[in-house]
């Protein structure tokens, strides 16, 4: 009986089972003569202290035993000596021996044995044994420890094949890819939410998550067809459960501090550098830098970085309330998460967000209903122009100039251009002058119900819609920065942006599952229905005085503009899955999706997979210390759909007059040319994986090869100057790429004793990536200091190579021809040979993607302390560190220390060249001076908690406190702040141009269950 209670799916289904076998123990032990003891206790969980209703408590080796009532409380009579066994489906059983004790309190905890959990997959849920796609469970209770306002962020390291790339700012965005690069567009996964498809998590609470599983290759995500191409992400809120009222209360709160400051020069450092280069170009030093001018700057000395760089907080509130019956079960929670930037600006960002979760069953009727708020506030940084980075700014930002400066409009220090002539930004001021804020409200909601139509058929109904709201304000106004950053009334300015997206999904599916004898077969046939309205209404107002209520109606002047699109997408999905002897295991998949983004030819799209599993141990008689042991393989296409509306139409001028009889006539002409060809993308993969399992399970492993390649990518071909359009390209399905590699993920649990128990888990990933073709000639595409070409990998850096530096003007003279090289200028190698230093000896200087990343977990737990720390890295790829070379201009910006040590005729030791305001010899140029390895380890958390022994009473069933670390330390030899920063991800995912680096933090924080 036992045996059946674990394999049974539900608490409700245990615990009737249960009743009907303590009744007959019940019927028999009352027969017995001998003597007893009557022991009560109560049987909790160890994962969260809650009470577990209808665990088995029986007496080993006899069919006496009852089981847990509501609140987990039993009461059994037995004999001294008799062994109790506690059970509980997905927990470790437990047996004690009866001693004197009357009361016997048992904690139960997780099994370790997580073959037989149920795994949410696409529009269904499997037993993780019975999986035959690659799909990652992550450990949600680790990935939790990360403090981050945005899911994505928690994957961090947790996952074989997932890589993120994020940076310090308060609300930033942050980057995710599953195994590598497959797309030269939207390269982010699906995310599904309950159900609910949606592009991004930023704005949902992580603390209210119970599972996340990553889909990884096409036989686990082509159920989800054209948004499946780069991987799905499914995660699952917290239901209620059936019992009494439930109330828990998480409080965090901690400080965020950056955990390295560059290098840089103070006033005398700066002014020898600078002085040197204009004496080197053959001018007069500057009157602010001269000691022997009376307009020379001795007064002012910005440490910069000092006077930005703060204390920031971070802190994260919630509670939650649990409880229901059969009928009807819920779950509340409230959250409330701030992030105060720890930059000396405004920028910070806050968000509150409630989510209700309601579930019910009456007879042949499940159903549901879903609904969540979120509300959030974040100020953003400012680039004074496009592209440019605060962080830089900051680096760059002159000693000579102050922070504070009543004199100029605003109050803010600036540059003078007689004295200093620097353009340089005070970033401090800037960021505090102008007002640039996002407000976003964002509502999600579902209502579902499943019914019994026949036996083992069933049908689901499930409607979710989605609305998002975002204003953008940007107010730019009248102010004094220095003489390059003045900003007068004409040019002061607002800009308000109201963005609206409301998206609508009806999910319409069926479910058979039958099994007859060894045969177990389930399918799934389904028609999902998708809408989304997209409008934005823009309103620009220009010229408004100092002082002046920054509202549209007072601008000298006013615009405005509106903008709406609507795309619909039909899909029809089916799924079948066949076992036999629950040994061999098959699984297809199809499904079918038509988009209005593409023409009526072209706007179908039939994605397929196919995948195989057998469990080996089922077969062959292996060791007894074996307990699993599984081959998985699979096959498949995604699609991805990722051009825009109306991408394929020409875009024409109908303004455009021509001379017609010496008469200007109205006409038409083509301005961009686009292909009405353009087709969906598709990626294929490949995977084989084998899965073992040993010494019951406590030791898991996988290891996994996957192969990856996405064809029809869509690139922008360069079009010949004839043509006569801008932009002088043209969007068309051209492309093709692959990527392949390695997973390794073990983990090892164990409880050595009653009072101890740890677990152990870690993962690797390899990834290689290629770039196949481009287009019909395979013309190359550039980014930043980096070229993407057939034959290599995305984004490769790309620049000249050095080879030290000139010495003598004979040196010059014998070599390459190097436009305006002097002695103490940079020798760059004549890679071709011809003689000359051109662009064309620019060569691959390493790959961008890393090809190794690792995580590693650790937890353990001895009586009521727990203790846990996670490590992640990556390595054998290449950064150009765009912040340094930023530093090492030797100009009239402000400058890394190591510039100090520059070439002169006395000091010719060094790797450093001489300075030149000019910079005729370009020694600043993209080189290898400037790329350093990626590779690093980091300590990204660590958390010691207390569980308090608490007297038995009737409100607080459990309490908590921990102290946090987190990004405490990194083992690296980059010079920049970070190696793990944010970039595009893509062609110039290597360029490092002062991304925000990641804070270290140290929080504490309580958790209490009522």
């Amino acid at each position: 009986m036992i045996t059946i209670a674990r394999l049974l799916g539900s608490k409700k289904e245990g615990f009737q089972l249960w009743k009907l076998v303590c009744l007959v123990s019940f019927v028999v032990s009352g027969f017995s003569m001998q003597a007893q003891n009557t022991i009560t206790g109560t049987v909790i969980s160890g994962e969260d202290q809650s009470p577990l209703p209808g665990a088995s408590v029986m007496v080993k080796g006899t069919s006496v035993g009852t089981s847990t009532d509501f609140d987990g409380n039993y009461s059994i009579n037995v004999n001294k000596g008799d062994v109790l066994e506690f059970a509980y489906v997905g927990f470790v059983t437990q047996e004690i021996v009866v001693g004197d004790a009357s009361v016997i309190n048992v904690t139960l905890e997780v099994d370790a044995t997580t073959l037989d959990d149920v795994v949410v997959i696409g529009y269904g849920a499997k037993k993780k044994s019975d999986l035959t796609g690659s799909v990652a469970v992550v450990e949600v209770e680790e990935a939790k420890k990360n403090i981050t306002h945005d899911v994505a962020k928690m994957l961090q390291g947790q996952v074989a094949g997932v890589t993120v790339q994020s940076s310090g700012e308060p609300g930033g965005f942050v980057n995710l890819k599953i195994r590598g690069i497959s797309s030269f567009r939207n390269n982010n996964p699906l995310f599904v939410i309950d159900g609910m498809l949606v592009d991004n998590p930023y704005d949902f609470a992580p603390g209210e998550i119970e599972s996340i599983q990553v889909l990884k290759d096409a036989s686990s995500a082509a159920i989800y067809g054209v948004r499946g191409a780069n991987g799905v992400v499914i995660i699952t809120t917290k239901k209620g459960k059936e019992g009494k009222l439930s109330v828990k209360l998480k409080s965090m709160y901690g400080f965020q501090t950056v955990p390295k400051e560059i290098p840089l020069t103070d006033r005398v450092g700066y002014q020898t550098i600078t002085n040197a280069a204009y004496i080197n170009s053959g001018q007069s030093i500057l009157p602010g830098n001269d000691p022997s001018s009376s307009y020379f700057i001795d007064d002012v000395d910005t440490d910069w970085q000092d006077a930005a760089y703060t204390t920031g907080e971070v802190q994260n509130h919630s509670v939650s309330f649990s409880g229901g019956a059969e009928s009807l079960t819920y779950n509340m929670n409230l959250d409330y998460f701030k992030n105060s930037s720890y930059v000396d600006t405004p920028q910070d960002y806050e968000r509150l967000s409630t989510i209700i979760n309601l579930t019910g069953e009456k007879g042949k009727f499940k159903y549901g209903a879903k609904v969540g708020y979120t509300s959030s506030d974040k100020e953003n940084f400012n680039e004074y122009l496009a592209g440019t980075s605060s962080v830089i700014n900051l680096l760059q930002a002159i000693p000579t100039m102050p922070v504070y400066d009543e004199n100029r409009l605003g109050g803010y220090g600036g540059t003078d251009n007689f004295t200093q002539r620097a353009i340089t930004l005070n970033v401090i001021g800037f960021n505090r002058l102008l007002e640039n804020t996002t407000e976003r409200k964002r509502f999600i909601g579902n209502v579902w119900t499943e019914v019994e139509v026949l036996k083992n058929l069933k049908y689901t109904f499930r409607a979710s819609a989605d609305r998002l709201d975002e204003m953008n304000r940007l107010y730019n106004p009248e102010s004094d920065l220095g003489w390059y950053y003045i900003t007068t009334a004409d040019e002061a300015s607002l800009n308000v942006n109201n963005y609206a997206q409301t998206t609508t999904i009806l999910d319409n599916l069926l479910n058979y599952d039958i099994e007859v004898g060894k045969h177990k077969i389930g399918a799934l046939a389904g028609v999902i229905q998708q809408r989304v309205k997209n409008y934005n209404h823009w309103s620009r107002g220009v010229g408004y005085s100092y002082g002046t209520i920054p509202h549209l109606e007072y601008a000298d002047s006013q615009s405005a503009g509106e903008y709406e699109d609507e795309i619909t997408t039909l899909s029809y999905l089916s799924r079948l899955d066949y076992s036999f002897d629950d040994t061999y295991m098959l699984t297809f998949n199809f499904r079918q999706d038509k988009s209005s983004l593409f023409t009526k030819k072209n706007n179908a799209g039939n994605f397929f997979s196919f995948s195989a599993g057998w469990k080996l141990h089922k077969t062959f008689e292996l060791p007894e210390w074996f307990s699993t042991l599984k081959l998985r393989g699979g096959y498949g296409e995604l699609g991805n759909n990722t051009i825009g509306v109306y991408e394929w139409y020409n875009r024409v001028n109908s303004f455009a007059s021509y001379d017609f009889n010496d008469e200007l006539a109205p006409g038409t002409t083509v301005v961009e040319i686009t292909d009405s060809d353009i087709r969906w993308e598709v990626t294929t993969t490949t995977n084989a994986a084998l899965e073992f399992g040993m010494f019951k399970d406590r030791l898991t492993f996988t290891t996994e090869y996957y192969l990856k390649t996405s064809d029809d990518l869509l690139a922008d071909v360069p079009l010949p100057y004839s043509v006569g359009v801008v932009p002088l390209s043209i969007t068309t399905n051209a492309a093709k790429v692959r990527n392949s590699g390695f997973e390794f993920a073990a983990t090892y649990q164990d409880n050595p004793s009653e009072n101890f128990g740890f677990s152990v888990s870690a993962n690797i990933g390899t990834l290689k990536n290629e770039v196949l073709s481009i287009g019909d000639d395979d013309l190359p595409i550039y980014g930043v200091n980096s070229k993407t070409e057939v034959g290599r990998s995305i984004g490769e850096l790309f620049a000249y190579e050095t080879e030290g530096l000139f010495q003598s003007q004979d040196e010059i003279d014998n070599h390459a021809f190097q436009s305006g090289a002097q002695p103490g200028d940079v020798k760059f190698r004549d890679v071709n040979g011809d003689g000359l230093i051109t662009d064309d000896d620019r060569t691959f200087q390493g790959v961008t993607i890393p090809k190794i990343s690792y995580g590693l977990n650790f937890s353990c737990n001895y009586k009521d302390f727990d203790f846990s720390m996670f490590w992640q890295g990556a390595a054998g790829h290449k950064i150009y560190n765009g912040t340094y070379n930023s530093l090492m201009i030797g100009g009239l910006l402000n400058h890394h220390e190591d510039m100090l040590n520059f070439w002169t005729p006395d000091n010719t030791d060094t790797n450093i060249p001489r300075p030149d305001v000019l910079e005729i010899n370009q020694n600043a140029r993209a080189s290898d001076r400037f790329i350093e390895k990626g590779d690093y380890i980091k300590l990204q958390n660590v958390q010691i908690g207390y569980t308090l022994p608490l007297n038995e009473n009737k409100y607080v069933k459990r309490a908590r406190v921990y102290a946090q670390g987190q990004n405490l330390f990194a083992i690296t030899g980059y010079r920049g702040y970070d190696p793990d920063f944010m970039s595009d991800g893509l062609f110039s995912r290597g360029y490092d141009f002062g991304s925000f680096p990641n804070p270290r933090t140290v929080s504490l924080g309580v958790e209490v269950d009522f």
